[in-house]
C-alpha cells in the first residue's frame, strides 16, 4: 500500500456504494454431458444478452476446474437467484450457483 488514505476518504467512498449482487458459478456434476457444447453456447448467449440489457455489469469467466464464472448483477439478490436458476447450464446440472448481496462503487471498472 503506497497511497495513504484518510478515514474521511474511506467514509466518503462508502457513502457512494450501490447495492448489487454477486453470483458465483461452480461446475456441476453434468459438466461433461454429451450435449454440453450446445448447452454451453446457449448459456453464453444468455449471459451476453443479460450484459447487453444492463442486468450484468461485470461478466467474468473463470479458468478453473471448480469455478466457472463470477458475475456482478445490477438486480437484488433474490432476482439474481431467479435469473441464475433459469440458466441453461444450471438447469442441465452442468453448473450450480450461489448469489450474495454486495455493494459496488460508481466509477469502478475493469481496465481497458
Amino acid at each position: 500500500m503506497s497511497t495513504p488514505v484518510t478515514d474521511e476518504q474511506i467514509q466518503a467512498l462508502a457513502a457512494t456504494g450501490k447495492p448489487l449482487s454477486l453470483a458465483i458459478l461452480h461446475w456441476g456434476p453434468e459438466r461433461t454431458r454429451d450435449d454440453a457444447d450446445a448447452i454451453g453456447l446457449e448459456h453464453q448467449r444468455r449471459m451476453v444478452s443479460l450484459r447487453a440489457d444492463g442486468v450484468i455489469t461485470v461478466l467474468c469467466p473463470v479458468l478453473s476446474g471448480t469455478v466457472s464464472g463470477v458475475v456482478i448483477m445490477t438486480v437484488p439478490a433474490e432476482q439474481a437467484a431467479e435469473i441464475m436458476a433459469g440458466d441453461p447450464c444450471v438447469q442441465a446440472g452442468m453448473m450450480r450457483y450461489e448469489v450474495h448481496p454486495c455493494h459496488g462503487f460508481p466509477g469502478d471498472a475493469i481496465p481497458v
